[in-house]
């Protein structure tokens, strides 16, 4: 294993460096690994995430690439929690649509799109770090899948909804405890702390080790670098802080209702404040 933090971690890699054309190669790994296929970026679109200023450490960066099929792939990477996060991809797959169709164009033109968002956060409950998910028409009755007939180029044509509709991908990085084993769960282990491997084959990751070392990024650079993990432990602490307070505050409601039922019950005050652990004070308020 390499020393923690040797390597630049990705989600300030993605922002600094993956952008440039000679480091593709990082990014294509990822993303060949994901979705079992070789993928070879063609350009990288601007979108509104990609800031670089001092009041953008906790912002997502969307990447929308073309494979070399011509689909589309969205990659978002985000620190921070949204409340409605899903809501977000979703807009984000539908404005991708839109864009890369003109008007006028027939709709056999939409590309498919992959969303991939890397989560540094957690976004709710589960087991897995990793979920896909995808459209399906099943037969509410024969549970057969919907195969869809189109002439396209004077050829019949028979799809799955599954070959049009878009893809999703939720990384939950934090949610990754295993031993790297699988070139994806390699990819895993350096989403989330930065790691990466002497000997690793992984697609993309080798080339990260020669890129993306921390000692290779100026003075300036390594400060910036080291500001933004500071500030995204930070973050994190604050909502790790809040996320205690509203146990902690749960509690003391619970304990404040056993109160007030022990209260109905006609104990005493002495003998309420010793099974709860409210004060005489608290009780007596009740």
């Amino acid at each position: 294993m390499e020393q923690h933090d040797q390597y630049i971690r990705f989600d300030w890699a993605v922002k600094r460096l993956l952008r440039q054309k000679a480091n593709f190669g990082v990014l294509e790994g990822l993303l060949t690994v994901l979705l079992n296929e070789e993928v070879k970026i063609v350009e990288l679109l601007e979108s509104e995430g990609n800031q670089q200023s001092a009041e953008d450490k906790f912002n997502r960066v969307d990447i929308k690439a073309r494979n070399s099929k011509g689909e589309i792939i969205i990659v978002e990477i985000q620190n921070t929690r949204e409340l409605y996060y899903l809501e977000r991809v979703l807009y984000g797959v539908a404005k991708a649509i839109t864009e890369h169709i003109s008007l006028g164009e027939s709709y056999q033109e939409v590309k498919k799109v992959y969303s991939i968002s890397i989560l540094y956060f957690d976004i709710g409950k589960g087991k897995d770090y990793l979920y896909h998910g995808q459209n399906h028409f099943v037969g509410v009755h024969a549970g057969d899948r919907l195969e869809i007939t189109a002439r396209q180029k004077d050829v019949l044509v028979h799809k799955f909804p599954s070959d049009i509709f878009p893809e999703y991908y939720l990384i939950r990085v934090n949610e990754f405890n295993k031993v790297a084993v699988t070139p994806l769960e390699e990819w895993i282990e350096y989403l989330k702390d930065g790691t990466i491997r002497k000997d690793t084959t992984a697609p993309g990751l080798a080339e990260a080790r020669e890129k993306l070392v921390y000692y290779n990024m100026t003075a300036e650079e390594r400060r910036a670098y080291d500001e933004h993990l500071n500030a995204v432990m930070i973050e994190h602490g604050m909502l790790d802080g809040a996320k205690l307070e509203g146990r902690m505050e749960g509690e003391k409601m619970k304990q404040r209702e056993i109160a007030r039922n022990l209260k109905v019950l006609g104990l005493d005050t002495p003998t309420i404040h010793k099974a709860t652990g409210l004060s005489e004070e608290e009780v007596g308020q009740l």
